[in-house]
């Protein structure tokens, strides 16, 4: 009996790993998942899907003969449980790879490797260039975007939790800088570079520390997120990827968002980020 009953799990949760390729298949549609953040995954003011992930989704889905895509946005720290919960069928945002989302949901091969960096008031009164002198001065406040990693890094790195302020989005990070709520913003090198681009009152705070915690540099990769169980979805993703990332059609593709030769992944795996 108990052969028998395990024969059945077995069997749906086949069906199940199956269920939303043979569904996107069949329909020839899909939905992306964004957090409407520059570079990585946004929409234009037409509506239009841009950014690192929603480009590179766009040619795999193309190659995968999927032609109905529909995205959906919604905060960061929303993706995830967003994914879960079938308002979406993959995260295209960017979303580095961690052990902790990896007991959440697969992720796809890595498609790019960033740094971190600080969006600081212009001038930087504070002289604030790394997670250490936010950690060493009293009166200093940080933001963090909700369900970003920039949060595990200040609290392993050893900044205190009343100092650490959690933040919806990016928008809601930079107008809490200028009211004086918080004196840094964190996040990739990469995003903090575009936001003091639009807006003369901030700026990257330059140079940056390099991030490192229990000794290790702190280098955050991203890749596709897909439900527990679409084993199927993400290997067709993969497949594509893996004919694809590191050509010129890719760097090409992804330069305008300030991606390139020097953001490839390089060997590090989905499995190694993982563990």
């Amino acid at each position: 009996m108990k052969s028998i009953f395990a024969f059945i799990l077995f069997a749906l949760s086949t069906v199940t790993m199956a269920d939303t390729w043979d569904e996107i298949s069949k329909e020839g549609k899909i939905t992306l998942g964004v957090a409407n953040e520059r570079p990585y995954g946004y929409l234009t003011p037409m509506g239009e899907p841009a950014g690192e992930a929603p480009s590179i989704a766009m040619y795999v889905l193309d190659k995968l003969g999927v032609d109905d895509v529909e995205v959906v946005v919604t905060e960061f720290g929303s993706l995830i449980p967003g994914l879960k919960a079938g308002r979406f069928d993959v995260i295209a945002a960017g979303m580095y790879v961690n052990p902790k989302r990896c007991k959440q949901v697969l992720f796809s091969n890595p498609t790019y490797t960033i740094g971190e960096g600080f969006l600081v008031l212009d001038g930087n009164p504070k002289g604030l260039h790394g997670y250490g002198d936010v950690k060493k001065a009293d009166e200093v406040k940080m933001g963090v975007m909700a369900g970003a990693v920039e949060f595990g890094y200040a609290k392993k790195f050893g900044v205190p939790m009343d100092r650490i302020v959690t933040l919806p989005d990016y928008p809601a990070g930079v107008a809490a800088l200028k009211s004086g709520r918080i004196d840094a913003l964190a996040g990739t090198s990469l995003t903090m570079a575009q936001l003091a681009q639009k807006d003369e009152r901030v700026e990257l705070a330059q140079p940056f520390d390099e991030l490192k915690i229990d000794g290790e540099s702190v280098k955050g990769y991203g890749a596709f997120g897909f439900r527990k169980g679409d084993e199927t979805l993400r290997d067709n993703f993969n497949r594509v990827l893996d004919g694809f990332l590191g050509t010129e059609q890719h760097v090409s593709m992804v330069k305008e968002y300030g991606f390139g030769k020097h953001t490839l992944p390089g060997d590090v795996t989905t499995q190694e980020l993982c563990n």
